[in-house]
């Protein structure tokens, strides 16, 4: 009548005799999605609300307890979509750089020697690729062609093989200086 929602009492002696057995499988469940039992309580909550309304379009005899797993899982899926929009990040270089793996800068002062024992330390399939692509210069089309694969691998491989063989190279540095610190210390 005035937009409000009211069930026939057969429904709702439906609803009791079917839906509300589940409860506590609903809750198992829950708890198990959310990990804390207030959110769990109120996903619960929330999923027999949602199948109350809706229970008209339950065909009785079939699987209840699916029907309400699903209504469970629509309901925490709209429950996350929620909480991933309202986060606030305090301050957002703090958050960025606690997510961004530290990658060493290329160092400065090194020799030719240098970069080849590094490129003989990485992985073939990546040695591969750096090689064609920034040494040789080919295009990535042409790289993916001479290799025998998606132009998306080379991709990939270029990335993780320049930072692997950033990695390497400062790593060389560092025992560099390292020794250069010990001899001048002797001398």
């Amino acid at each position: 009548m005035f937009g409000f929602f009211r069930p026939k009492r057969d429904e709702t002696d439906n609803f009791e005799l079917e839906a509300m057995p589940l409860l506590k499988d609903v809750y198992r469940v829950a708890l198990w999605l959310s990990r804390d039992v207030s959110e769990a309580e109120d996903l619960t909550q929330e999923t027999f609300v949602q199948a109350f309304k809706s229970f008209h379009r339950y065909e009785k005899g079939t699987n209840c307890k699916a029907w309400l797993m699903t209504i469970l899982h629509h309901t925490n899926a709209k429950r996350l979509r929620k909480l991933s929009r309202l986060r606030i990040v305090e301050d957002p270089d703090e958050q960025i750089a606690s997510t961004i793996a530290f990658e060493p800068p290329a160092p400065q002062n090194i020799t030719d020697d240098d970069i080849l024992l590094a490129l003989g330390n990485l992985p073939e399939q990546f040695r591969h690729v750096v090689v064609m692509a920034d040494v040789e210069d080919f295009a990535y089309k042409e790289v993916a062609d001479i290799l025998g694969i998606p132009i998306g691998t080379v991709m990939s491989r270029l990335h993780r093989g320049r930072k692997l063989l950033r990695i390497e190279l400062a790593s060389h540095e560092a025992a560099v200086r390292f020794k250069s610190r010990k001899i001048s210390a002797k001398g």
